[in-house]
This record gives C-alpha cells, structure tokens and sequence, in this order.
C-alpha cells in the first residue's frame, strides 16, 4: 500500500511538472505574475536612486543638446558675417565698373554729334546736386528739340507729346515719364529731392529715346 501511495504522488509530481500542468496555463497565477511585475517596475521607477539617474541622464542630453544649439548658431552668424561682407564687396566692385563704363560712354560721348548731349552728361557727372537737376531740364530742351525735328506740333513740349501717337514714337510713354520729373523739378525747384542714381535713371531713359532716333 505505502508503495502504491508513494508511485501516486510521484505520478502527481511528475503531472504538475509536465508541460500540461505548469502554471503558466494558471490565470492565477499569471494574474498575480503580472501585478508582482508592475509594482517591482514602479518601485522601480519611484526609487530615489533611479529618479537621480533619470534627472541626471536629461540633463547631460539638455547640455549637449543646448551645446550644439549654441555651436549652429555662432556659426550661422559667422555664416552671415561672411555673406554680407563678401556681398558688399561685390557691390562695391560692381558699382566701381559701373562708374568706370559710364565715364568711358561719357568720353567717348563727348564727340558726339550732339554737342547739348556732352554739356547733359556733364551736369550728371558733376559733385553738385543742382546739377543732376539741370542734366535733366537739358535733357529735357534736347527731347523737344527732337520732336520738333520728328515734326510733331505744339507750343510746349507736353503739346508735342499729345500730338504724337505709339506708333510714331515709340517712346511715348517714357517721354512722358521723364517731361512730368522735369517739370516737377521746374516747379518745386529746391524742394523736389533728387540723388544722382534718379538722376542717372531718368537720363538714362532720355539717351534711351535720343539713340533710338539717332539724335546723338
């Protein structure tokens, strides 16, 4: 009998080891398992220690974080340093070609068959503001004497233009363009304001108008 009770229970043993009878098929037991797993991970995750290492570990990211922030930016300024420089040089050796091209135009000008067209240019190349003024009402006496030649009638120059029409001058509307600057300077004298790059531009269209008429 005790050899019979002794081979039950090491059937028993053997049943509760087996794959069938492991408790990972227990819901109890994977119950209490799971609940044994997330209060250790929160203990865990409460413990000074590992809070400590936490605020530590953020803060060595925040600083190289901040450090690479702070590296990108400089250089972004040093970036822009250099473009700004490198752009005003440009500018500067542009604008020294520029003056250089129209000095040679403006001597090469000077022999032109319009002799009001040297005395024009003159006054814009002059150091005095007054001047740029009068390059333009010189400019301006040369479009009406133009008109004049082109046959167009009138008492003034602005009469001239009115009787004139896109398809026999072109330039119609930019004449009319450069005449009403003109007789704004002629009206309001001292207090029209003008700086020599206006004054270039606006005669820059006159030579425009004057070329395509073979005038100078």
């Amino acid at each position: 009998m005790c050899y019979n009770h002794n081979m039950e229970t090491s059937n028993n043993n053997i049943l509760g080891d087996s794959v069938l009878g492991s408790n990972w098929f227990n819901p109890d037991y994977l119950f209490n398992q799971g609940i044994k797993f997330f209060h250790d991970a929160f203990n865990i995750t409460i413990n000074p220690d590992v809070i400590s290492l936490y605020h530590t570990i953020l803060m060595l990211f925040a600083l190289f974080f901040l450090t690479i922030i702070s590296y990108a930016s400089i250089r972004l300024f040093e970036i822009r340093a250099k473009e700004r420089k490198h752009l005003g040089h440009e500018i500067a050796e542009y604008a020294h070609y520029q003056t250089e091209r129209v000095k040679k135009r403006v001597e090469g000008d000077s022999g032109s068959k319009n002799e009001r067209w040297g005395k024009t240019l003159g006054y814009l190349f002059s150091q005095h503001p007054s001047d740029w003024k009068l390059a333009i009402i010189e400019a301006d006496s040369m479009l009406e004497s133009l008109m004049d030649q082109l046959g167009f009638k009138g008492v003034a120059l602005g009469d001239k233009l009115k009787s004139a029409d896109q398809d026999k001058f072109h330039s119609l509307t930019s004449a009319w363009e450069v005449h009403t600057i003109r007789n704004r300077i002629a009206h309001e004298g001292a207090a029209f304001s003008m700086s020599q790059h206006e004054a270039k531009r606006v005669i820059a269209i006159y030579e425009h108008i004057f070329r395509d008429f073979g005038f100078i």
